[in-house]
């Protein structure tokens, strides 16, 4: 039985305002006017079918008869969730709490199945690119040619002050003739992220299906100019059509805060290449990680709690990113090898613990799941801790106690760069020597000598390196990665 209430996104308690926001938004992204991708127009008339049975009493009401009760289905996704505190207190006071929440597949024997891609790279070629950064790039691109696989779909476009599509999306590959085309390219121009977002994302809605990976890997040395807006409102509607965009910046001069919500907003996250001879290896990594890919176009909508305050949001794995606390997540992909893992911090009002539970979240996670031919159903999301009179003494999760003490870290040079920003370099310097002193506590030598010469810089020059900043960032946000092959309680 065709399950239209997953077809939609919706659980099969939704109110009628609820089916039919969800069929206004299936509808303009599925509209035969707008989306001229294979297969779409056939999910457009079955979401037509599905509102005209949901929005209808009588025939939903016939429809449900017909289907399996909702308890009896399993989820293909399982949740764990560690927390910070056993119960909450009921105090006169904020209290903090945290949450660790994880999601992986629901494990059948023998399921391995390796969704086909449909990839863009998109290559910045302005004059900033010129000598090693040109030539690695294209060494790296001509690897991924030849180890695609039958089934998957690449394309290439290059970008300066204006775009160009080098390599049209297609499933008949000439990888001798597509590799011509990549050694001939040549660096000139000024840099516009925006136009080669532009075309990149077109390449990839012109085989786009629900049953590949459609994802934009963006790469680049420079800063844009004047279309930033642009280039994040896109992120905003690939994310929506279930397009996502990773960003890859090699050297010092790229901008990192940009780059970062690019990519949040589409689920994903930016890497930084400090040597051009790491290019190969990102690119790579980026491969072998969309080719395992269970679920994607992962969402979490909240439903917001005038009484909580999700006052920070970080995804800890399998893309290390500080996330905006918003109503609506984009989380990305969820692999077959490693949880999707989210890391959440609370402020609970005192009016929150006047009754026996408190409900930290709730909200739904909804996916897509490319290996099935059908839709899935939303999870319901749920957490929630007792109020007590008294504080539990039982320890958290060796789990969660690892994760935040990685991220303390990170929020130490997050918060050091902010007071830079506002000329309190005194304070931020100290704040480095302090998260050195951390680093050192933790074996991590090499990146606490960065943090002890920024600090310096900052005490003597009021300033701090844009190469030593990027090291310092992204090399304390890989702390929150988990050792080994994952997660473990």
């Amino acid at each position: 039985m065709f399950d239209y209430y997953a077809l939609l996104g919706i659980f099969r308690d939704a109110t009628q305002e609820e089916i039919k926001r969800a069929y206004f938004e299936a509808a303009q992204r599925l509209h035969p006017d707008k989306n001229e991708a294979p297969g779409e127009t056939e999910i457009f008339l079955d979401v037509q079918r599905a509102y005209d049975i949901l929005s209808n009493p009588e025939k939903r009401a016939d429809y449900n008869s017909s289907l399996i009760p909702e308890e009896e289905t399993l989820s293909p996704i399982v949740q764990r969730v560690f927390y910070s505190r056993q119960s909450l207190v009921r105090l006169n006071e904020t209290q903090l709490i945290y949450a660790l929440l994880e999601w992986k597949p629901r494990q059948k024997k023998g399921e391995v199945v390796s969704p086909p891609l449909n990839i863009c790279l998109v290559l910045d070629n302005s004059t900033s690119m010129k000598g090693q950064n040109i030539e690695m790039v294209k060494a790296s691109a001509i690897h991924l040619i030849r180890s695609l696989r039958q089934q998957d779909i690449l394309s290439v476009v290059i970008f300066s002050d204006r775009a160009k599509v080098l390599i049209p999306a297609s499933l008949e590959l000439d990888r001798r003739r597509m590799e011509t085309k990549i050694r001939m390219i040549l660096p000139s121009g000024g840099t516009e992220i925006y136009q080669g977002l532009q075309a990149g994302v077109a390449e990839v809605r012109k085989n786009f299906s629900a049953d590949r990976v459609n994802h934009v890997i963006l790469l680049t040395d420079g800063q844009t100019y004047g279309d930033e807006k642009e280039a994040l409102a896109l992120a905003e509607e690939s994310a929506k059509l279930g397009i996502g965009i990773s960003g890859l910046g090699i050297g010092e001069d790229w901008n990192d805060d940009f780059l970062d919500e690019l990519a949040v907003k589409a689920g994903s996250s930016s890497s930084y290449i400090a040597d051009p001879q790491e290019i190969q290896k990102f690119l790579e990594k980026k491969f072998k990680q969309l080719a395992k890919v269970f679920a994607k176009n992962v969402e979490l909508k909240i439903q917001p709690s005038p009484n909580i305050d999700l006052s920070y949001v970080f995804r800890v794995q399998p893309n290390t990113t500080h996330i905006p606390s918003e109503d609506s997540i984009q989380l990305g992909i969820i692999l077959r090898d490693k949880p999707l893992t989210l890391l959440l911090e609370f402020r609970v009002k005192p009016s929150a613990v006047v009754k026996d539970e408190v409900n930290l979240l709730v909200g739904s996670l909804k996916f897509v799941i490319p290996s099935q031919s059908l839709p899935s159903q939303p999870m319901r999301i749920r957490i929630f801790r007792e109020v007590t009179e008294k504080a539990s003494l039982e320890p958290p999760s060796p789990t969660l106690v690892h994760a935040l003490a990685n991220l303390n870290l990170f929020r130490m040079q997050e918060t050091a760069q902010k007071e830079a920003a506002e000329g309190k370099y005194n304070e931020a310097s100290r704040r480095l020597q302090h998260l050195a002193t951390h680093l050192l506590s933790h074996g991590e030598r090499s990146i606490a000598k960065t943090v002890l010469l920024e600090a310096e810089n900052l005490r003597s020059q009021q300033n701090c390196s844009e190469e030593g900043r990027k090291k310092i960032k992204y090399g304390t946000r890989a702390l929150l990665l988990p050792a080994g092959k994952g997660i473990t309680q």
